[in-house]
């Protein structure tokens, strides 16, 4: 199992970014409530294909905890029951945790394949902990950083039933996405400990770039998130329908976010001139400086071409991998040799 343990770090931090293009993907298309309930969907393992499936019908058995929409209200079964010729309202139960009440197949599916990506990183991180396990005795470091990603694996869960609980509250999606991000920091960790060998030449104004670009990711994947929040709100007031007009009257969080795009692309390309220049061999940087123009680019064209299809997926993802890129350089320029 220790010989194999790299490996199954390496698919811990596939499948959570897996999870990240899943969740992007349900943003973009603005299926975030393509389920209303959680961990089930409309009451079922499987979710409907149909509106029939969620419409009351007579001579129609219904099993406990069903959704069906009816008179543009969720009800939920109460017991496992036949319906009558008519509609009897003490086998149901008004829905009362949101009055989101739409159903639409495309939306529903999007949102079910999410949270079976999620699933299936689960048990990739069960696998995690127990090969972590193996290595108490000879390196504490590796169950701790496993098991600390597997309790926020579980947090996101819940997280993940909070968010539909609350109707797609802009700042529980949020926090989603942050611990999201600290899970790939612990992961990336794991496999700097368990894989990275390598020593890496040391130059003093290359370190500090880097730590200075760190940050500035930092504070831009933070204004990011409440640029996130604006569209979110200004989406649920003009219809996900009308999205390209969220941004019609921007706040000053999002002229701070683009602009600031600016002083973080200066540091990153003083990090690829010195990283060239003295050959300090850091391969990452070159996926840096590309990661930070595709952001740039899917951007610009969120803001001017009112959100071509992809384009948030992209930056999104994007963005997170960015983090993880980064993250890790840090942990490499941390591991070095003086030149």
């Amino acid at each position: 199992m220790k010989s194999k343990f790299p490996k199954i770090v390496q698919i811990a931090i596939i499948s959570l970014y897996l999870i990240f293009l899943a969740g992007s993907v349900v943003r973009m298309t603005g299926s975030g409530m393509g389920c209303p309930d959680w961990p089930k969907c409309f009451g079922y393992y499987i979710p409907p294909t149909s509106e029939e499936q969620i419409t009351w019908k007579p001579n129609t058995e219904f099993k406990k905890g069903y959704i069906i929409i009816k008179d543009e209200e969720l009800f939920v079964a109460q017991k496992d029951f036949k319906t009558a010729s008519q509609f009897n309202a003490n086998n149901w139960e008004t829905y009362t945790k949101h009055d989101y009440n739409i159903f639409n197949k495309y939306h529903t599916w999007t949102e079910y394949i999410n949270r079976l990506v999620s699933v299936l990183a689960g048990f990739v991180f069960l696998f995690l902990i127990y090969g972590a396990s193996k290595f108490w005795k000879t390196d504490k470091r590796i169950p701790l950083l496993a098991f600390a990603a597997f309790f926020l694996i579980l947090f996101e869960a819940w997280l993940g039933k909070t968010v539909v609980d609350t109707n797609l509250t802009p700042t529980i999606i949020t926090i989603h996405m942050v611990v999201g991000l600290l899970i790939i920091g612990l992961l990336l960790q794991l496999k700097f400990i368990v894989s990275d060998k390598k020593q890496y030449n040391y130059n003093s104004l290359f370190n500090k770039l880097l730590i200075v670009s760190v940050i500035f990711s930092l504070i831009q994947i933070a204004m990011g998130t409440q640029v996130r929040q604006f569209i979110d709100e200004q989406v649920k007031q003009l219809g996900f329908e009308n999205k390209n007009y969220s941004l019609l009257d921007p706040n000053f969080k999002f002229y701070f976010h683009r602009s600031f795009t600016i002083a973080i692309v200066l540091v990153n390309l003083g990090m690829f001139y010195i990283n060239q220049v003295k050959k300090l061999g850091y391969k990452l940087v070159n996926w840096i400086v590309f990661l930070i123009f595709l952001e740039t680019i899917t951007g610009i064209l969120m803001y001017y071409a009112e959100f071509p299809m992809g384009t948030q997926a992209v930056h999104l993802l994007s963005g997170a991998i960015l983090f993880g890129l980064q993250f890790y350089l840090w942990l490499q320029s941390r591991k070095t040799i003086s030149t």
